[in-house]
């Protein structure tokens, strides 16, 4: 049930992670990776902030946490193809695209995971 539980989260992300990326790149163009931004600072969040819900706010079974962590989430955020957007752009020789890229995705991330954890902390614990 538990390998289940994550096929079902991971179809689930997938599904989202297109999505969303796809509506982002039809509002703000192409021209950056703006879709694979989106969806990584997006479910870094909600990785924070789900993490401290489901451990400590709710009794989640352990195949909920795994469909919703590493299942959704996982598929949902997109390393993969944050990589492959900035070798793109080095390989195009649009520098300065690569490392905003990179920066900015890595700094966003690690900013909004902080954020989701806070905020559950904050206000979602008791």
């Amino acid at each position: 049930m538990f390998w289940l539980a994550i096929a079902v989260g991971g179809a689930l992300g997938a599904v989202a992670r297109f999505a969303l990326s796809h509506q982002t790149y039809l509002w703000l163009g192409k021209e950056f990776a703006w879709g694979t931004l989106a969806v990584n600072v997006i479910g870094s969040f909600f990785m924070g902030l789900l993490t401290i819900l489901l451990i400590n706010k709710f009794a989640v079974s352990p195949e909920w946490k795994a469909l919703i962590i590493v299942g959704f989430l996982g598929s949902f955020t997109t390393f993969s193809t944050f990589s492959y957007e900035s070798l793109q752009f080095i390989q195009t020789g649009e520098w300065a695209k690569a490392a905003l890229n990179i920066f900015v995705s890595v700094m966003a991330c690690l900013i909004a995971v902080g954020i989701g954890l806070w905020v559950g902390k904050q206000f979602l614990v008791e």
